[in-house]
Parts: C-alpha cells; sequence; structure tokens
C-alpha cells in the first residue's frame, strides 16, 4: 500500500485573508451595520459565513461588526463587499478601498448576559463588559434586547443602577468646565409637550451660571428635546464644538448621541424605541451618566405624575428620586427633584416643530403663548438659579420673570442657536384637519398616551411639522362643534392613519355633561 503524502501546516502562523473590493450602497440603517456579498463569494463560503452571521470587517487600523446578507444577482459582484452608510464611515473608507472579512472573536460579555437574564444582578465590571460590546457593535440587536428585557423585568436596585452608571461613564468621553458649579436640568418623560429646557437654558444661561444641556431625541414619544431643538438649530454637535458654544454662551442644547458622552446609552435607546419599552434601571443610568459625563455638578429632576404620565405615582416618584439620589451620592452629584403635574399636556402643541412654537411664543411673551408651559419654565429656571448659587433662597422666581419678560432669555436663546449653526423658525406643515367636539360638557380626563399616540400615527417626530394642538385643557366648557385637536402632518396618508385611530378611540378626550 502506497502511504499518503501529508502536507505540513504551520498553525502558529496567522492566515492571510483575502480582500474584497469595498463597494457604498448608500444605504441608511441608523446605526446597525449591514453587510452584503454575493452568494458566490468564495472568502465568505471559506470562512462558513452564512446568513445574518455576525462578521468582522477590517480596513487598515479600523474594524466594525456587521451583519451579514447575501445576495444571487449581479448587485454585488463575487469579488466586492457592499457596505450601509454606518460601516462606511466607521471603517472611513474612501471613494474605493479593500475590506477583510471573518469571523468575530467569541464574545465575553455572554455570560453576564445570561446571568442577568436568569435574574442576576449585574456589578460594574460585568455591566461595563456588556457595553464594550454593544458599543463596538459585537451584540446583535436581539442580544440587546434580552439585555434591555431582562432589566425591565426585574425590579431595579440601588446597588445595580450605580454599577450600570458607573460602567456607561467609563466607556464614553467626559467634559470638563471651568468654576465649581455646572447646572444642569432633565425631566423623566411621559408628558407630552413638556419642552420647558429651553426655555430654562436661556434663563439661567442669560443669568450666568453654566449650563451644558445634552438632550436625547424621541424614545417613545412624539418628540425629544433634541427633536424640537433640529427644527430651530442644529443639534448634532461634537464635543470639541459643544464646548465652543459653552464658552461663549455659557449654554447649550445639544444632542447627547452627537457628543459621545454615554455611547453605550445611546444604542440601548434605539433598541428601546423599536420595544417601545422603558426601564427604570436603564432609564436612571441613563440620565445620570450623561449628567456626570457631562461634567455637571447640580442637577435638577423634574418628575411629571399622573395615571398617563410615564410615573403614575406618588410613591414611583418617590422611588424615582431615591435611585436618582443614590447615585448623585455615589458619584459626588448634587441632585434636587420637583414632582410636577402630569395629568396632561404642557404645551399646546405636541410633535417637534408644534412644540417649538410654543417655545417661542413662551421665550417672546406672546399673548398666546401656553401659560402652564411658561409657568412651569420659570418654575424650573428658579429653582436651578437658587441651587447653583446665582441667587438666595425665594429670589428665583422674580429674577427667572425678569429676564423672561425683559427679552434677556430669548436673547440669549437666539445667541445659543447662532453658536451651534443658526437660527431658524421652524416650519409649518402642509396639511391640517380640525376634530370637533361632538357634543357640549366640561373636559375631565386627558390620556396623555393616546395623545401622544394621535401625534406619532400623523407623521412626528420622524415628520418634524407633523404632531397635534391641543385647543383644550382639564376643566374647559366644550360646546359641540368647538375644535378639539388639531392634526398636522406632511402627508394626507399619515392623517388618514391618525385619523383612524382617533375613530376607534373616541373617548380620546373624555366629555361629560354639566
Amino acid at each position: 500500500m502506497k502511504a499518503s503524502s501529508l502536507v505540513p501546516v504551520d498553525l502558529d502562523r496567522p492566515r492571510e485573508l483575502v480582500p474584497l473590493k469595498a463597494r457604498r450602497l448608500n444605504l441608511h440603517t441608523q446605526r446597525e451595520a449591514i453587510a452584503i456579498v454575493n452568494r458566490d463569494c468564495t472568502i465568505a463560503r471559506s470562512e462558513g459565513l452564512t446568513e445574518r452571521a455576525r462578521v468582522q470587517l477590517r480596513h487598515g487600523d479600523r474594524q466594525v461588526i456587521a451583519r451579514l446578507y447575501q445576495v444571487e444577482d449581479d448587485l454585488i459582484a463575487p469579488d466586492e463587499i457592499g457596505l450601509s452608510e454606518i460601516v462606511w464611515s466607521r471603517l472611513a473608507l474612501e471613494t474605493d478601498g479593500n475590506v477583510t472579512l471573518h469571523h468575530p472573536r467569541s464574545l465575553n460579555s455572554m455570560s453576564a448576559l445570561r446571568s442577568k437574564v436568569y435574574g442576576h444582578r449585574l456589578d460594574a465590571r460585568h455591566a461595563g463588559a456588556i457595553f464594550r460590546d454593544i458599543v463596538e457593535g459585537r451584540l446583535s440587536d436581539v442580544q440587546t434586547s434580552a439585555f434591555i428585557t431582562a432589566l425591565a423585568s426585574q425590579p431595579p436596585a440601588a446597588s445595580e443602577i450605580v454599577a450600570l452608571t458607573e460602567a456607561m461613564v467609563a466607556i464614553g468621553d467626559r467634559l470638563a468646565w471651568p468654576g465649581n458649579v455646572v447646572v444642569d436640568k432633565h425631566c423623566v418623560g411621559g408628558l407630552p409637550g413638556n419642552r420647558t429646557t429651553p426655555i430654562v437654558v436661556s434663563i439661567v444661561a442669560a443669568a450666568g451660571l453654566t449650563i451644558p444641556k445634552t438632550s436625547s431625541r424621541a424614545i417613545t414619544s412624539p418628540a425629544g428635546t433634541a427633536d424640537t431643538m433640529a427644527t430651530m438649530t442644529r443639534v448634532d454637535l461634537s464635543g470639541e464644538e459643544m464646548s465652543k458654544v459653552v464658552e461663549k454662551e455659557g449654554g447649550c442644547i445639544v444632542w447627547g448621541g452627537g457628543v459621545d458622552l454615554s455611547p453605550a446609552d445611546d444604542l440601548l435607546i434605539r433598541v428601546e424605541r423599536e420595544l417601545e419599552l422603558d426601564c427604570t434601571s436603564q432609564m436612571v443610568a441613563s440620565v445620570m451618566s450623561k449628567k456626570i459625563a457631562a461634567g455637571s455638578t447640580h442637577v435638577l429632576i423634574d418628575i411629571p405624575v399622573g395615571p398617563t404620565a410615564k410615573v403614575r405615582s406618588a410613591a414611583d416618584a418617590e422611588e424615582l428620586i431615591a435611585y436618582m439620589k443614590s447615585v448623585g451620592d455615589a458619584f459626588g452629584l448634587k441632585v434636587e427633584t420637583m414632582i410636577s403635574d402630569g395629568l396632561q399636556p404642557v404645551g399646546d402643541g405636541i410633535g417637534p416643530a408644534l412644540e417649538a412654537r410654543d417655545v417661542l411664543a413662551v421665550l417672546e411673551c406672546r399673548r398666546t403663548a401656553p401659560q402652564e408651559l411658561r409657568q412651569r419654565g420659570l418654575g424650573l429656571a428658579a429653582a436651578i438659579l437658587e441651587m447653583g448659587g446665582a441667587y438666595p433662597p425665594g429670589k428665583g422666581k422674580d429674577a427667572a420673570r425678569a429676564m423672561l419678560d425683559d427679552g434677556r432669555a430669548m436673547a440669549k436663546f437666539v445667541a445659543i442657536c447662532e453658536a451651534q449653526g443658526g437660527f431658524r423658525r421652524p416650519e409649518r406643515a402642509g396639511f391640517r384637519h380640525v376634530i370637533e367636539c361632538k357634543r357640549a360638557g366640561h373636559i375631565t380626563t386627558v390620556d396623555n398616551r393616546r395623545l401622544a399616540r394621535l401625534a406619532k400615527l400623523a407623521g412626528a417626530p420622524r415628520s418634524p411639522s407633523a404632531g397635534l394642538e391641543l385647543h383644550v385643557n382639564i376643566g374647559d366648557p366644550v360646546d359641540r362643534g368647538q375644535p378639539l385637536i388639531t392634526l398636522h402632518g406632511e402627508s394626507i396618508g399619515e392623517l388618514e392613519y391618525a385619523l383612524d385611530y382617533y375613530r376607534a378611540n373616541c373617548d380620546l378626550i373624555e366629555e361629560r355633561a354639566r
């Protein structure tokens, strides 16, 4: 029998990877990294890569974890790899380039993630492993969803929230400001039209305090502060650009995702939006990590409470306050809270541009401005002015009102917008529909969640000028045929979606006869 010949293989020598030609697909997928190859791609075959596999892509010293898809036609040649915009950007590719394709390393965070799914608490080390893999794109949306769901299904614990916060802060950038006092405010959300931040920042900065405000885009609501501000100025500033604005004007109102203060949180928010889920542990860690990373020393937290707000009872609010203060104590951050009325929307508009118009009406002291928005903004600004030491206790409200009434707040708001990229007035939607009252009576209750749903079906926040205007408040008398709501949409189709929902939920605003 003839002996077979063996070819020696040096397993210690690194295997050379054959590159593929990168092709830009102009495919916008938010932050989801996607790569596409031809089914006849020999490299994908040799690596044993199948549809929807997680793959590692490299170009020079840069690398990205992406989801792999395959096509059968000539959209992508066998020696090419098509890349979504986020992959193209992260790899810093020019007009052309080569990319290597291979299996990613094993996930160190999976044991920690499984531990969380089974109900165990995370410490900062294990939370950090999960967040690092999320930021580096190593965890899929399915795995990230499992992590968020596991957090939401378990009662919060102060020690774990502190650990989550510590892990988030450690991954992102941290800002530092001159002086011993840097103030900030945050609203836990869940109340449509509660767009007090631009008003508060304008007053506080006009008073001479430093207030570098980073805000989120909408998660489950029709508008976030960043969405509203984006209808009036640029909000996607880098950390360096943000610092220049604050140095010049004393304050800013920018999108937190552009500053990279808590990159893990921004990715979690994207998945939370898809799940329409707010997790208390994640929410507290999210808020506090961004305040700490932004260099704040004093933070005021606004907590609206109501049966259809995010926080439904005083007991829930007190529990949330305890978690916020626990994190503040752990990081040397002074935290004060304010429980506010969450029974109904604060402004008249719900949706980015509509809320922006309410903000401008208050800052310009127009007679038609929503008075609840004005008063709430003044109350929050007064508390921050006193907390930050600009005015003694009891004097903040008069000072805030004076700065609003004499135009200093509006001038500061315009100056901040100009420093961020230019001030512009929000656009109006091209289509509107008025919903009228069907019978006489009084407005007794307002369902915030259904109003938010109605505004989202009209197109908000994806369509910035879409949403709704609310013409009545709790306690108002109404007559048959009186306007209740004006829907705003950027297309007839979106208005029809909203109207279909309203017709199926005619108790959106309950009217009870006198």
